[in-house]
């Protein structure tokens, strides 16, 4: 429960930690890509720990139930230190799942495929699904730690999203100087909801 509110208000992962930033602005100007993304985002996000969280603890690890040691070490010796492959390791995961996911939109909604446009695959580079993954296996999150903290960071993202975007879609209404309109007045009201979700750091459990 601590994780759950903590990923979704407190340390929300585009309005705390600032990550993510990209189809959080390039996205959010429709309510209904906006959902869209954060139903994709969820998706990776979450598996993405999971299967980031296994490879890191049974294969990169240097520990006892490292299976690299197991099998070809017989149990004998020290276990292999191949921390230093993490970063690589975890894109190449998320690029898999971001493909999948990829496929699978275009074959069952073409229209929502066509309306994410190119932040679909940037999914792939996108910092706050390779953050929540690295933040796991910081925080030594066991295996359901790093679900639920994948998934709730998801659905934070999607929040986030969804307000952002219910904003702009009203904001497009509004009579605003020229010079404010678009991206300008987007960042604005990004800071604003910073602001916001900040006040749900004095929360005490």
């Amino acid at each position: 429960m601590l994780i759950s509110i903590g990923s979704i208000f407190i340390s929300n992962i585009v309005l705390a930690k600032f990550l993510g930033l990209c189809p959080y602005i390039g996205v959010s100007k429709q309510l209904d890509s906006a959902l869209g993304m954060g139903m994709a985002v969820i998706f990776v996000m979450t598996f993405a720990s999971v299967a980031t969280w296994l490879i890191y603890t049974y294969f990169l690890a240097p520990t006892t139930q490292n299976i690299l040691f197991m099998v070809f070490l017989k149990g004998k010796g020290a276990p292999p230190d191949l921390t230093y492959l993490r970063t690589i390791s975890f894109i190449l995961i998320i690029a898999a799942l971001v493909q999948f996911v990829e496929m699978v939109i275009q074959k069952i909604s073409p229209t929502l495929y066509q309306s994410l446009g190119i932040y679909l695959p940037l999914i792939t580079t996108n910092c706050a699904v390779l953050g929540v993954s690295l933040l796991n296996i910081d925080n030594n999150y066991s295996f359901i730690e790093s679900l639920v903290n994948g998934f709730m960071s998801g659905a934070g993202f999607t929040l986030a999203l969804i307000l952002m975007a219910g904003l702009r879609e009203r904001i497009e209404l509004a009579n605003l100087p020229k010079a404010m309109r678009g991206v300008p007045i987007a960042f604005i009201i990004a800071g604003c909801m910073s602001l916001a979700f900040l006040g749900f750091s004095g929360l005490s459990f």
